[in-house]
């Protein structure tokens, strides 16, 4: 099957790391072993009705991309990702051009985007967007609900996010290695946490963590916190984090391919979560034998199931995410048994090759009765 790939969001090789960036890879990767995948444009639409001269190329890569396929049409158009910010116009008025299933995944529906001025030309775009696709699918239970105040149920489907938890693993040697280099005694508590060091919710997260700790420390709790990150805020997160002194080491960035093993030196994985669409290290953490502790407002609430594969909390009682993590460092059967549970968890329900099967049996659905 021939499929156009478009992300309108963010292009495939942005540098910027991302949890959709990574979805967005994934998917193409996924596809990429059983079909001709190829990227319909590098055009990032961000703020696109906010930039007259976005608009113009927006319209000159439409007339290109449709003299390119009018010939050799493809089967299907593919988009990943279409908001208020980022409405996918060319994949919805590309598809329509040649004639296509048009198949948007991710796309999110919040009216609350119509209420300003300023988000609103994104908000009846992004809606025009999602009226043209032929289905909707997303990885997200809460923009499904959303997403059915729109469109009818049969053009709309819901897939776990998913990863490939053989890259995410519990590694012994490394968790002996790491452990030692750190200091830490046989019995000791390491807890862990990971996010991008910028000036937004991001770092306000590791923030909270920060406080937490200090606030155990002050107790008298003996553990190591091991961050993960870096960004803009590293300086001001580090003067933050003086008061726990030895108690704390930040790494740095760690490419995503060695992440599993600080996971695995690791017995507990923290991150609020402040307005985290998903969270995709929620699945990776859980992946290598890691409870999660996080506010269950957001998206850690579609990764973690609270009670038994970690702790989710109000982000409205920050006291009770402190509470948590006491619990799970003072109850060590309760711990373990809840980092078994997260493994198993992730290998029955968020296993990306079982989740992008559904995907793939889409398209060729769409495919044929395209055909037909």
């Amino acid at each position: 099957m021939k499929i156009i790939y478009y992300m309108p969001f963010k292009a495939l090789d942005h540098p910027t790391p991302s949890g959709d960036l990574i979805i967005g890879r994934g998917i193409f990767a996924h596809l990429s072993k059983e079909h001709q995948l190829e990227v319909a444009s590098s055009l990032r639409l961000r703020w696109l009705y906010r930039r007259p001269g976005l608009c113009w190329a927006c319209l000159l890569e439409i007339l290109r991309i449709t003299r390119k396929y009018r010939k050799e049409s493809p089967d299907i158009w593919l988009s990943y990702h279409s908001y208020y910010k980022a409405p996918d116009i060319l994949g919805a008025l590309c598809s329509r051009r040649l004639g296509i299933p048009y198949l948007l995944f991710q796309g999110i529906y919040s009216t609350k985007r119509r209420k300003k001025l300023s988000t609103l030309p994104g908000f009846l775009l992004n809606r025009y967007v999602l009226r043209q696709a032929n289905l909707v699918i997303t990885n997200k239970r809460r923009d499904y609900k959303n997403l059915r105040r729109l469109l009818p149920e049969d053009r709309l489907l819901y897939i776990a996010p998913g990863i490939y938890p053989e890259a995410f693993y519990p590694d012994a040697t490394a968790r002996t290695a790491l452990r030692q280099s750190w200091g830490v005694p046989r019995e000791g508590k390491v807890i862990i946490s990971a996010a991008m060091f910028r000036p937004d919710v991001k770092s306000e997260g590791i923030k909270r963590v920060i406080a937490s700790m200090i606030t155990l420390k002050a107790a008298g709790k003996k553990f190591l916190l091991v961050l993960i990150g870096d960004g803009l805020c590293r300086e001001e997160l580090e003067a933050y984090a003086r008061p726990l002194e030895d108690q704390v080491i930040f790494m740095g960035r760690i490419e995503r391919n060695e992440i599993y093993r600080y996971f695995s030196a690791a017995d507990l994985f923290i991150f609020p979560g402040i307005h985290e669409a998903l969270g995709m290290v929620y699945l990776e953490a859980q992946s290598c034998g890691l409870p999660v502790i996080a506010y269950g407002d957001w998206g850690a609430g579609e990764a973690v199931i609270d009670g038994e594969t970690g702790l989710l909390s109000s982000a409205q009682e920050p006291e009770q995410m402190t509470n948590n993590i006491t619990y799970l460092l003072e109850h060590d059967d309760i711990r373990r048994k809840m980092g078994k549970n997260a493994q198993a968890h992730i290998r029955c329900h968020h296993d990306i090759e079982k989740n992008y099967a559904i995907l793939s049996e889409t398209l060729e659905k769409y495919r044929k009765a395209s055909a037909s």
